[in-house]
């Protein structure tokens, strides 16, 4: 695993400086390009000013009914193309990359959109990964590009009037990433100061409201993020402790502050129209829960890294 992390620095920084020696040359969202941050909870406005609707317990989805399929649903029409299409990340370092000495993509969401390609065909194998970026989930869900995302997804309400979601399968929260030797111990400290996040993610709006009033600066992808730290054009990053945790792997020359600023409760995304999907990945996850599966992932990937242990979040349903 220590030389995957170190072939993972060394392409990070190639694909987004050109080559050795070259100055950074990033997809940076400016200001003007920024759109503005969404909301990130139950009747929390954005930085537009308007007002998310209140959706109850966002977490809660729908009851499973079994892994049936049934004639002409979703997952009959899936089977019947011969492969699951999943939205998932390509450079988030232990939930969802590229391994470079073997191209195949991996991490705890992979495993988790192959729990679902082996509930429909009995054969993990048969998914096509589609690599997209935080701000083109939606996206491809409405559009119906993919089957399912499974990419780091915070559920919260202003999503779910898009999308469908799943029950929670993990639950995290948002901390920030410096240079050691730093003099910042929180987000209190970066006042005025470009705090890197993904333009799309509940990270951003995170930053953009903070009262200390860090300056949130976005990119496409993670990786991304972390070269402009390395090259001094951020102070920070913010975003989910464990895509941190997987970016001090990559490069002991930084470190975790501060507390969880938020709680993020990740979820399978699913066309919104698409209920009898909802209730068969439910029951999907239900197995994962139960067999094992999801805690052989969970301590392949991320256990040791947090130097915690942790179990399956419990579902919640709203019937």
């Amino acid at each position: 695993m220590k030389r995957v992390a170190l072939l993972l620095v060394a392409a990070f920084a190639l694909t987004a400086c050109g080559g050795p020696g070259r100055p950074v040359d990033l997809a940076v969202v400016t200001s003007a390009d920024r759109p503005e941050p969404e909301g990130s909870g139950p009747g929390q406005a954005n930085a537009a000013g308007s007002q998310t609707p209140d959706c109850g317990d966002p977490t809660a989805s729908l009851r499973p009914a079994g892994l049936g399929i049934g004639s002409g649903s979703t997952m009959a029409k899936i089977k019947e193309r011969g492969r699951l299409i999943a939205g998932v990340d390509q450079n988030t370092y232990l939930f969802g990359f590229r391994n470079p000495a073997t191209n195949a993509l991996e991490g705890f969401d992979i495993d988790m959109a192959k729990q679902v390609a082996k509930a429909i065909f009995n054969d993990e194998s048969k998914i096509q990964f589609k690599v997209i970026s935080s701000r083109d989930r939606e996206k491809v869900l409405e559009a119906g590009e993919v089957d399912i995302v499974v990419r780091t997804y915070t559920i919260n309400c202003e999503r779910l009037q898009k999308v469908a979601f799943s029950t929670v399968y993990y639950t995290t929260g948002q901390r920030v990433l410096v240079p050691k030797g730093a003099p910042v111990s929180s987000i209190d400290d970066l006042a005025g100061k470009k705090v890197c996040a993904n333009a799309g993610s509940t990270s951003l709006a995170q930053i953009a409201k903070h009262p200390a009033k860090p300056v949130p600066w976005s990119v496409i992808n993670w990786s991304d993020c972390l070269v402009l730290l390395q090259q001094g054009q951020v102070a920070a990053i913010s975003t989910d402790e464990p895509i941190l945790v997987g970016m001090v792997a990559q490069d002991p020359a930084v470190k975790i502050v501060g507390p969880k600023l938020t709680e993020e409760p990740y979820g399978i995304g699913i066309p919104k129209g698409n209920v009898d999907m909802v209730k068969f990945v439910n029951a999907v996850l239900d197995r994962a829960r139960g067999d094992g599966s999801w805690q052989q992932s969970y301590n392949r990937w991320v256990a040791e890294r947090l130097g915690e242990s942790a179990t399956p979040p419990a579902p919640k349903y709203r019937d």
